[in-house]
């Protein structure tokens, strides 16, 4: 906040949308997952080569499929924000209220923000929400390139499972490196939770590792 008042949320930067740690490691998480009970659904012992490149188009369309998905609900949430902002704006503007106007912008605040915001400060924040303009609720052309870019990140992050069985011709082996990795990319995934947590990244990475596994074999168990 500053001198003359609070400052008016500005759209977040390419790189804030795309590397998200919780929304990105959280994507990440659920294509390895997905994909690990598409490659484990298939029998080394006795899979074939068409087997295996069933199972390979399935794994790879269905993180492309995920990595779709997540880019046009991104488009989705961004948009009802982007709405949300624009009513509660219009609200506040529109009514001659002060108390009320008080009331929306409290309600609007984090919890912990609105109790401890005097008159003075949700005031000082009124004013200055009905001087600025209505924003329009246009997606812009970095909404659109983030979208893509996440889709990219989902795909690459569970591409590591399915690799092994392109390049390896024992299909027992490249199924013990494709789990190796995806626990990995796991592991990964928990020391960049951890990170953004302020806790013990090694201890996240272990136990999101294992809650993925655990979650594989109940996929699996239930015909995933």
């Amino acid at each position: 906040m500053s001198e003359d008042g609070p400052e008016v949320p500005k759209h977040k930067s390419l790189r804030d949308q795309v590397l998200d740690p919780v929304d990105r490691a959280s994507d990440a998480i659920v294509g390895i997952i997905m994909a690990l009970s598409i490659t484990g659904s298939i029998s080394v012992a006795t899979a074939g080569a068409q087997e295996i490149r069933t199972m390979l188009l399935g794994a790879v369309g269905s993180n492309l499929a995920s990595g779709i998905t997540e880019g046009v609900m991104y488009l989705v949430s961004t948009m009802t924000e982007q709405n949300r902002r624009k009513n509660l704006l219009l609200q506040i503007q529109g009514t001659q209220d002060t108390g009320e106007a008080h009331r929306l912008i409290a309600d609007a605040l984090p919890e912990r923000l609105a109790g401890g915001a005097s008159k003075g400060t949700l005031e000082a924040i009124r004013k200055r929400l009905v001087a600025i303009p209505v924003p329009k609720t246009v997606l812009q052309a970095t909404d659109y390139a983030a979208a893509m870019l996440i889709c990219l990140v989902v795909v690459l992050t569970t591409l590591p499972v399915a690799i092994p069985f392109l390049v390896i011709h024992d299909p027992r082996i490249a199924m013990t490196i494709s789990r190796g990795l995806a626990l990995l990319d796991l592991f990964a995934c928990g020391i960049v939770l951890g990170h953004y947590s302020g806790g013990k990244t090694w201890k996240y990475g272990v136990g999101i590792a294992a809650i993925g596994m655990v979650l594989v074999l109940v996929i699996t168990a239930l015909g995933g």
